[in-house]
Parts: C-alpha cells; structure tokens; sequence
C-alpha cells in the first residue's frame, strides 16, 4: 500500500502511550536504564531489563532508548558540545535526515522526546523510505534561516545513500539553496555517521547519540531552532526527578 501521509506527526497511539499516567513510569524506566548503563551493561540488555520490568510497549521501549545515556556519556558529550555564539565563522556539517525529520515531527504535530543530554528526538520509523510532507520545505528554510543567523559560513549535509528518495531530497535542498544564496553542498554517502565521528575541521550537527560520542565537537540545533523562532513543539520530558 502505498504511504499517503502528507505530515510526519504523531502516531495514532502516542496520545496514550505517553500520557501522564505512564510519565511517571516511564521517568523511572529512564533512571534504571541509566543505572545500567552506567555500570557497563550493554544497550540492548538494560533495555530489555528495564522494559520488561516496567512492561512497556515498543513506541515507549523505542523513547526510553533515545533519550538516556550512561554519565560517562553525558559528561563527553557536554564536553564537546558547543554553545551558538561559537558559530560564528564556523562551517558544519549536518547529520541530514536526523535533522530535518525531528524537525518536521516538531512542526506537525508529532512528539519530541528531550533526551539526558539535551537533545530532542523523535521516534518516527523511516523503514528504508524517505518521504517528503508538507513541512519538508518549511523546515529545510527554517535550518537555513537559523544557521544564517548564526553566521556560519559554510554548511554541508550529509543524506544516507541507502535510503530511497534520498537522491531527490538532496536535489530539493541544492533548489532552496540556490533560490536562498546559501553556501550548501550535499552528499549522498554509504554510511553519513562514519563521517561524522571522522569530522575534524566542521561543527557536527546531529542528535545521535554514537555520534555526538565520537565526533569531536557538535551543537544541539533543534532546541535553538525552536526557541529562537518560537515554535511551540510538543516535547515529552522523561527525565528522573
């Protein structure tokens, strides 16, 4: 059947899945998993663990996953993140569809989970298929828009090769950026987070967590972008009290 939908936002059983009466839970989950974590259990069995125990579901399995990290992981990261003042005169490097796809749940509607590290991230499945909605092009302009703001003189995406309309995507970005005077170049690679952790001159912009372990240096753009253009998103804070 062919994908119709003309949003990224919510899935149909979010509403319930993290209503307030699980938050409390689902906070929870995140302290334990963390725990864990930080005492060297692999990713996969603490999540296993923790969402058997609290018996959660795959969309909140899938939450509890992207927003913890061990604190030896918060601490590196923190280490390396860098605040938008810095940017000035700065290229980056943009992890593509992490970005654009976080940000058209943000304008559609969808949920953003704040992550133990700051960062807000969506749970949106891609299976192999990228499609263009609606806000494609309203957010494409709105990342351009901010990271003129933040003056920085040179931006280059990266889209994943492997994923279908990624070719197209990358043909509607190089259109904006030519109607906009931006300085963009866009590449299609194999695997865009090898590149990334690789980075040495660029900033990383990126929410994955792998690669804001690796890279050496990154900014959190999302949460920039929506309070400096005051969009009102609808963001989910699991962390523990």
């Amino acid at each position: 059947m062919p994908d119709r939908r003309q949003h990224r936002g919510a899935h149909p059983q979010d509403t319930r899945l993290f209503a307030e009466s699980f938050v409390k839970a689902l906070r929870a989950a995140v302290g334990d998993m963390q725990y864990l974590l930080s005492r060297g259990y692999a990713e996969r069995s603490a999540l296993s663990l923790v969402g058997n125990r609290y018996r959660l579901q795959e969309r909140q399995r899938k939450a509890l996953q992207r927003v913890v990290c061990s604190e030896p992981q918060f601490v590196r990261r923190k280490a390396k993140e860098l605040p938008a003042t810095s940017l000035r005169g700065k290229e980056v490097i943009i992890d593509g569809l992490n970005q654009l796809i976080s940000l058209e749940c943000a304008l559609s509607g969808g949920y953003l989970f704040a992550g133990l590290d700051g960062c807000l991230r969506d749970i949106a499945g891609l299976h192999g298929t990228y499609k263009r909605v609606l806000e494609t092009d309203v957010a494409i302009r709105l990342i351009g828009e901010t990271l003129q703001q933040l003056e920085v003189t040179q931006v280059h995406w990266l889209l994943d090769q492997p994923v279908s309309n990624s070719g197209r995507l990358k043909t509607r970005l190089g259109e904006i950026a030519l109607e906009s005077g931006w300085p963009w170049e866009v590449e299609l690679l194999y695997n865009p987070d090898n590149r990334l952790r690789e980075e040495q001159v660029a900033v990383v912009i990126s929410s994955d967590g792998p690669v804001l372990d690796d890279c050496h240096c990154w900014f959190n753009l999302l949460p920039f972008l929506l309070k400096s253009r005051e969009i009102a998103a609808t963001v989910i804070n699991l962390s523990p009290a």
